[in-house]
């Protein structure tokens, strides 16, 4: 009989392991003062880890369709400019080897687009480590949807029973509850502790590094026990 794949860590990016989600906010709010609409940066920030086309729907509202992905074309083009100042959180290589190195697997359960993705990725430079990971082809309404979770379980071969998630948004925790996966909130994203427990986030941490250094206490450490 094969042996059973090895428990999994699932991680969103943007906020939770790079230092991304103010890159967002300001390349969102150039791209709608570019196509001619006002939407208050505190409102951007709101919606940062929720699906986009659900983004673009709540801060454009009647907005026509090609406006719509005018803004999103623009704030990809935004965002991309400012990938020079995109930074690895701290913390986050290290949470990331300390769960290789427990022989658990880790997937990259995002619902960026390639574009974003690949930037991430370079940012992160962890491929090393990563076993799977999801993009915004992966699923038609990501977060707070449980489906980008769902395709993250599968890629890794495991049930909700043997997954953690970790995230910065109420979007990811909101979907984790959705998918029934239990997850840990890290205050990077800029949301607070707060929140992210009202969410159902079973920990809040500072960041990846306050969770490497106290691994031992939470479900991640279950999982590999």
């Amino acid at each position: 009989m094969a042996n059973r794949p090895s428990p999994a860590v699932l991680f969103d990016i943007d906020g939770t392991l790079v230092d991304s989600n103010y890159l967002h906010i300001h390349a969102w709010c150039r791209a709608f003062r570019d196509v001619g609409i006002a939407v208050e940066s505190w409102r951007v920030h709101r919606c940062i880890g929720m699906d986009g086309t659900r983004l673009l729907e709540l801060l454009t509202q009647d907005a026509a369709q090609d406006v719509q992905q005018r803004a999103k074309d623009l704030h990809l083009q935004y965002f991309t400019e400012s990938a020079p100042l995109l930074k690895r959180l701290p913390g986050a290589r290290e949470l990331l080897e300390r769960i290789h190195a427990l022989g658990l697997q880790i997937v990259l359960a995002t619902s960026a687009g390639e574009g974003e993705l690949s930037l991430l990725r370079k940012v992160l430079d962890s491929d090393d480590v990563v076993s799977a990971m999801t993009s915004s082809k992966d699923v038609d309404v990501a977060k707070p949807e449980p489906g980008i979770i769902q395709v993250a379980l599968e890629r890794a071969g495991v049930d909700a029973g043997h997954a953690v998630y970790v995230g910065d948004a109420v979007w990811d925790i909101v979907a984790c509850k959705n998918a029934g996966v239990p997850s840990i909130g890290v205050l990077s994203g800029g949301v607070s502790r707060e929140e992210l427990g009202n969410a159902g986030a079973e920990r809040v941490f500072d960041n990846t590094r306050e969770l490497c250094d106290r691994i031992d206490e939470t479900a991640i450490a279950a999982l590999h026990a």
